[in-house]
């Protein structure tokens, strides 16, 4: 009996001292986005670089907890770097905002004279759980150094719908797919 009871006690303990398992994250595609009206451009887009603001780039999910106060959880990651990950969102948004299969990441594009040139300087990437996300993007879209292009900002707010991290990164998804359709407006708007 009593080698019973420590045996127990034994897998308690150990149970106890168990870490949690870490959940990775990526933003994705906007899946309520279709089509738009914008005609799509004749040349390749290419979306690229992207810079997030030192405090979010990092590989765990930062949220906000007060306006003095952030936190870094260490259980719930991004599954890789944020600036790829907006990268891929929006290349992918773009993709069917446009409707053209002729959007790619600067990282993975083979290198095109007459492309369009996308690039997004992410001012704001907050997280608060249950709440909000919120995001300040700076992008411009330009031909070649002579071409004056487009530039734009989009302050987006997108409401978090669940308390847990999913819900979270969700609503970036969501949040993103409204910066990329300010882009898809330039992109089909000029730079033909």
């Amino acid at each position: 009996m009593r080698l019973a009871w420590v045996s127990l006690s034994i897998i308690a303990m150990l149970a106890a001292c168990a870490s949690p398992r870490a959940s990775f994250y990526r933003l994705s595609t906007d899946d309520t986005l279709t089509a738009t009206a914008v005609q799509a451009p004749a040349r390749p887009v290419i979306v690229g670089p992207v810079t997030v603001p030192d405090l979010v780039d990092r590989p765990q999910i930062v949220t906000r907890n007060t306006d003095n106060e952030v936190a870094l959880n260490e259980f719930a990651r991004w599954g890789e770097p944020l600036k790829s990950s907006i990268a891929d969102a929006i290349a992918g948004d773009l993709t069917v905002l446009l409707g053209s299969d002729r959007v790619a990441v600067a990282s993975r594009a083979i290198p095109e004279t007459q492309a369009l040139r996308v690039r997004v300087d992410i001012q704001q990437f907050e997280s608060i759980p249950g709440d909000a996300v919120m995001i300040d993007a700076r992008w411009s879209v330009r031909g070649n150094m002579d071409d004056a292009g487009a530039t734009g900002r989009s302050l987006v707010r997108e409401a978090v719908t669940g308390p847990d991290f999913d819900a979270l990164v969700a609503a970036h998804s969501r949040a993103l797919g409204r910066v990329s359709r300010d882009i898809a407006g330039a992109v089909g708007g000029g730079g033909r």
